[in-house]
């Protein structure tokens, strides 16, 4: 079976591709954006990428096309498909029918921390020797890859509450019914498909109600977003996690959030000495652990396992240190996901400087939905810039103001490379955050401060 996927260097998108070609069928595939990581994941396997959506990609005719959530009317390539009445599918829709039927599927959900409790999760039924697949919008430097079929029934998915596809527009996760559930955190994200947070809340309570009543749903502890999510109905047993509280606690604590203790119904059932930072981080572990516990994972093994984790490829990723300057690579694009992040990095490095370099570029970043909030989220930092690109409806001149001297606006990546250069020195830490390619800068920037 061949298939043709338009939006194919996506991080979902790309897991689709990765697991059908596990599968046996032959792969091809379009996108207007060719990047690293998922670009490198899809030339080692093999997979045929063309660049842009046009209509000869589609020639001879694929047995079906599957459709990214980023394809819209008016695109040529899915006129084209509509017009010759090509066979097409949505990616959560083809991922349900041709790997999960047959699964017990993990799905973890949450406005943030999907990709790292995912993985978490994977690697702790990794080292448990569960083999598991798996699908993640990030790479997991423990395996190095961001799909795959694994070799029992047990499959983590990253489940995203953005919608489907142009002509399906509910959310992706609906497709996926979990038998264990998280749901980490809820509050109002995507503004470009969803009015308010109620709205998203509706979704999330369509993917409840899929829910068998033998499986089990986790959260944390008294959140109340998500417990209006749960008065609308609940069919299946609930596990709280949280920091100090819940079913399943993490306690004493370190302040960098590198090391605690696990606790199920106030007995201590492990310690967890790891690398990841934050208080966030503990929170995605908590909930990993249970996930894992109720397939049958012993919450000791899994906190030995977290101490095995390795990272997640721009997730607080150490891209380098040059002259004593440390660069980082992180995908925080949202207010809260900013705060946890540098909140983290600096209970870990204490005084050192931090320059914290950030790319609005999430639809609802650049609607500016963030207005009110985002200098907050960046008040930890020592010094911050800001990158002002084309179609902000951001107002960087009022962060720039609530933040004061600290804060600095540039036009163009060259601009923040030198500004870097000139201001940084030896202890000082450089976060860079975005949910995109940020026109490789962190390569640049590292190559810039070891040539000055």
């Amino acid at each position: 079976m061949h298939i043709h996927i338009l939006g194919i260097c996506g991080t979902f998108m790309g897991g689709v591709a990765l697991l059908a070609r596990e599968l046996g069928m032959t792969v091809s595939g379009s996108d207007a954006n060719v990047y690293p990581p998922m670009s490198d994941q899809l030339a080692a396997a093999g997979i045929d990428l063309q660049q842009g959506y046009l209509a000869e990609h589609l020639e001879p005719a694929p047995d079906l096309v599957v459709m990214g959530n980023a394809m819209s009317r008016g695109n040529a390539a899915v006129e084209y498909v509509l017009n010759k009445g090509l066979p097409y599918i949505s990616g959560p829709q083809w991922l349900a029918e041709y790997v999960l039927k047959d699964k017990w599927v993990l799905a973890v959900s949450g406005t943030h921390g999907k990709t790292t409790t995912s993985s978490l999760l994977a690697w702790i039924l990794e080292d448990a020797g569960m083999s598991p697949g798996f699908l993640i919008g990030g790479v997991p430097d423990n395996f190095g890859e961001t799909a795959r079929l694994g070799k029992t029934p047990f499959f983590v998915i990253e489940a995203d509450e953005y919608d489907t596809a142009f002509f399906d527009k509910r959310s992706k996760f609906v497709h996926y019914h979990p038998r264990t559930l998280v749901v980490n955190n809820l509050e109002f994200d995507h503004a470009d498909i969803f009015e308010d947070l109620a709205a998203i809340q509706k979704q999330f309570h369509h993917l409840i109600r899929t829910v068998p009543s033998e499986g089990l749903v986790i959260s944390p502890n008294n959140v109340s977003a998500i417990e209006q999510v749960f008065e609308m109905g609940c069919w299946t047993p609930r596990q709280t996690v949280d920091l100090n509280m819940g079913d399943v606690q993490a306690q004493n604590i370190a302040d960098d959030g590198s090391q605690f203790d696990v606790m199920h119904h106030d007995e201590k059932v492990g310690a967890v000495n790891w690398s990841m930072l934050g208080l966030h981080n503990v929170s995605n572990a908590l909930a990993a652990l249970a996930a894992a516990h109720h397939v049958g994972v012993t919450f000791e093994h899994g906190c030995e396992a977290l101490g095995r984790f390795s990272g997640i490829k721009r997730r607080m990723e150490l891209c380098g240190e040059v002259q004593g300057v440390r660069v980082y690579d992180d995908f925080a694009h949202h207010p809260t996901a900013i705060a946890t992040t540098i909140a983290g990095l600096r209970a870990n490095i204490g005084n050192r400087k931090v320059i914290a370099i950030l790319e609005p570029r999430s639809n609802t970043m650049k609607m500016g939905i963030h207005q009110h909030t985002l200098a907050n989220s960046l008040m930890a930092a020592d010094r911050v810039i800001l990158f002002e690109d084309q179609g902000l409806k951001l107002s960087l001149a009022d962060i720039q103001q609530q933040l004061g001297d600290t804060a600095t606006i540039k036009h163009n990546i060259d601009e923040i490379i030198e500004l870097v250069c000139q201001e940084a020195t030896a202890g000082d830490e450089v976060l860079i955050m975005s949910n995109g390619g940020f026109g490789g800068i962190h390569q640049r920037l590292l190559t810039a401060l070891a040539a000055r």
